[in-house]
């Protein structure tokens, strides 16, 4: 099996089909939500996504299928006076999970972090992905932590729905 691991260029139609099948796979999954994408999701995200200059996505493909996704978005560190890149999703298509799609995906995120001059990625994981957790941790990710008095930083979330 050839895998093929691209920045998305999202002009492309196949590179836009791609990443809404992806990412439709993954919130349909449990670990996504159990939901499809929205109607108004489906219809709007990729146009929303290229307005976005600090968006980029990357795309594995198996053999010329669409297989793999990771859609990240620059932020910016304070306390480091630098960017840096936040992963958003990760998708790997069920039947192709552990065979360092995801890996490959996330190695090529890092190099591209690195070419934008950021200092860190980051990224959120669901405590009970045991499975993510294990790759992310072997890519280096770890939980983090100021001062070890003050605990590990958590992820929260206010709804504006």
């Amino acid at each position: 099996m050839l895998i093929e691991i691209v920045q998305a260029d999202l002009a492309q139609p196949r590179h836009a089909g791609a990443l809404l099948e992806l990412l439709d796979a993954y919130a349909r999954d449990p670990m996504g939500g159990g939901q499809p994408l929205s109607g108004f999701t489906r219809k709007n995200l990729v146009t929303e996504l290229r307005k976005r200059s600090a968006a980029v996505s990357f795309l594995a493909f198996a053999d010329g299928q669409p297989v793999g996704l990771v859609n990240c978005f620059e932020g910016f560190s304070t306390f480091r006076c630098r960017p840096l890149l936040n992963i958003h999703d990760v998708v790997v298509l069920d039947g192709y999970r552990g065979q360092g799609i995801a890996r490959r995906l996330l190695e090529r995120v890092e190099a591209h972090a690195r070419e934008r001059g950021c200092c860190k990625l980051t990224l959120e994981v669901l405590a009970g992905n045991r499975r993510a957790r294990s790759v992310y941790q072997q890519a280096g990710f770890s939980g983090y932590e100021l001062d070890p008095s003050t605990g590990q930083a958590l992820f929260w979330e206010k709804s504006l729905e």
